[in-house]
């Protein structure tokens, strides 16, 4: 009974974080006239104004990451060492929420004049809980492949890399061609990981150089790198499996140049509790 009372003052859980969420959930909204406004070279442009903002911002905290790294490299025990690597994430995300509006919306603005698909609020909701490291529960048709663009466009505007991992290869190759379009029309690089090749998207291989939706799938805007090539990208699509392996892989490895993977930025994980 007095659970219940306290739900009927104070709300669920679920409806105190959707509420918590609601005023950048309407900033990002609120600018969506004028970004529409945008021609696509305009629109293209913000790719590079979101960087030279961030290193901008970079330089903000910049003492504080120095001497965050500097605690780090001395650090002996796994738990300091955990919760310094907390307090770097941290600072770097303080830097990436100073544009998430404005690239939330750009993100929307392209999904609508390439694929034709525009993330609506419950979709963005899912990309700021992505953001802040959460697990988000959606529903099948929800359009969870389209919420993964916000954040992998996001946090790869660093050039860090970021790692996308579905729960099988069909699933990558498929979302790297669907999503393809939108990564491109930004200036993003799109790479593809799969059991025996790695693929890069690049739409100059179809004869018309457009996409078209109906040949999603069919493997054409696919073209065969090398496994460094496709790590080297700005976004990579992969199974768990992949990335796990090629890591263990890596560690083993004798030489430098052997190894695939760089330095592992950030992932956003599919299916998670499969």
């Amino acid at each position: 009974m007095l659970g219940f009372v306290l739900r009927k003052i104070f709300g669920t859980k679920y409806e105190r974080d959707i509420k918590q969420l609601k005023p950048l959930i309407e900033r990002i909204n609120a600018l969506e006239p004028d970004i529409s406004k945008l021609s696509d070279e305009e629109l293209r442009a913000k790719t590079e104004e979101f960087r030279s903002r961030i290193k901008e911002k970079e330089k903000e905290f910049e003492e504080e990451i120095r001497e965050l790294r500097k605690e780090l490299s001395s650090a002996v025990s796994p738990k300091e060492r955990e919760k310094i690597k907390s307090r770097l994430k941290e600072t770097r995300n303080k830097i990436l929420e100073s544009i998430l509006s404005e690239a939330f919306a750009v993100v929307r603005e392209v999904g609508k004049r390439t694929i034709n698909m525009r993330h609506f609020d419950v979709q963005l909701i899912g990309g700021v809980v992505l953001h802040q490291g959460k697990i988000a529960e959606m529903a099948t048709g929800e359009g969870k492949t389209l919420v993964a663009t916000l954040n992998a466009y996001l946090n790869g505007l660093t050039g860090e890399g970021v790692h996308i991992i579905t729960v099988n290869d069909y699933l990558a190759r498929r979302d790297t061609e669907w999503m393809g379009p939108i990564y491109h029309f930004l200036g993003l690089s799109m790479g593809c990981i799969q059991h025996d090749k790695s693929f890069l998207f690049d739409l100059s291989l179809s004869e018309t150089g457009k996409w078209e939706s109906d040949k999603v799938g069919s493997g054409i805007y696919l073209r065969p790198v090398s496994r460094q090539e496709a790590y080297l990208a700005d976004v990579t699509y992969g199974t768990n499996n992949e990335f796990g392996f090629d890591y263990l892989r890596d560690n083993m490895a004798i030489r430098l140049e052997d190894r695939v993977q760089r330095k592992l930025n950030y992932a956003i994980v599919d299916e998670v509790d499969s």
